[in-house]
């Protein structure tokens, strides 16, 4: 593979979703009594994000490449699906992200206790099952469940667990917003690509619940995001300055509620990644400065 495929294939627009729990997640610390940040760890905690949202992309690429399900895609075209290099080169480059998060993840383990090595394997084997093996879940519709548990809780509760070594409330609460916006992106993936899925037998969760509904629950899910952030902001006060990075999805709203199919939600679909990016971002900083 050249160095372009692989960037083609990790699927940069989507790290933003690996990046926002890791730093709520981090700036959580501030709010634990006693506890501090210790920088090493969040780097690591970062890392194994970043490995294991692009290990899941390149599964996802080689997987629906080899069912045939990426042959007539409305979205950007993937590596396998379009010919581009083979579904082996695509696995391996899946392994190669899979390793580096365990590495990163095993720096972790050593530091703060074995439980790790548990959260780190359920979550290698959750990022494979996606679009993976004989029955992935996201087949099934259930990608949005999976979605929310680990690039929302735990990838937001246990980038604090790792300076704390204990469970903490508000990082738990902080995470919802993180993967209801990580939700909301699935969401109006899945949404421009229902004409595409149904046909193949991609059962996702757009597909289970038909056009409209699926709209609805996209708009609800950033109403959702925006009743948590302002349940944050009782005890981080600061935590208010995240409200407009969620505002900025209001133009995709409009789109999505307007009726926009097609190639017309790839717009929506940037503007939504934008917005979680930035919401992520200023609800770390709010906590952080709280």
């Amino acid at each position: 593979m050249e160095l372009s495929h692989w960037v083609q294939g990790a699927r940069l627009r989507t790290l933003p979703a690996a990046v926002a729990p890791v730093a709520v997640g981090t700036a959580a610390v501030t709010q634990v009594a006693g506890a501090s940040i210790i920088w090493w760890r969040a780097a690591m905690a970062l890392l194994v994000s970043l490995a294991l949202q692009v290990a899941t992309n390149f599964v996802n690429d080689y997987a629906d490449g080899d069912r045939g399900t990426d042959s007539d895609r409305l979205g950007p075209p993937r590596l396998v699906g379009a010919g581009t290099v083979s579904s082996n080169e695509v696995k391996k480059a899946a392994m190669v992200s899979f390793g580096v998060a365990g590495v990163a993840g095993l720096a972790l383990a050593w530091a703060v206790g074995p439980e790790l090595l548990v959260v780190g394997a359920v979550s290698m084997l959750a990022g494979w099952a996606y679009t993976g093996g004989p029955r992935p879940y996201g087949y099934h519709g259930l990608g949005e469940l999976f979605v929310f548990i680990f690039f929302g809780v735990v990838a937001t509760v246990g980038s604090t667990y790792v300076h704390t070594e204990s469970i903490s409330g508000f990082s738990l609460l902080a995470s919802v917003p993180v993967g209801l916006l990580a939700v909301a992106l699935l969401v109006i993936n899945n949404l421009r690509d229902i004409p595409t899925d149904k046909p193949s037998g991609k059962r996702t969760l757009a597909v289970r619940m038909g056009d409209r509904a699926t709209r609805l629950f996209y708009v609800g899910l950033l109403v959702g995001a925006t009743v948590f952030i302002v349940a944050c902001a009782l005890s981080a006060p600061m935590s208010f300055i995240a409200l407009p990075g969620v505002a900025l999805a209001a133009e995709p709203a409009r789109s999505v509620l307007g009726g926009a199919v097609g190639r017309n939600l790839i717009s929506a679909l940037a503007m939504t990644g934008r917005a979680q990016m930035v919401t992520g971002a200023l609800l770390a900083a709010g906590i952080f400065l709280s």
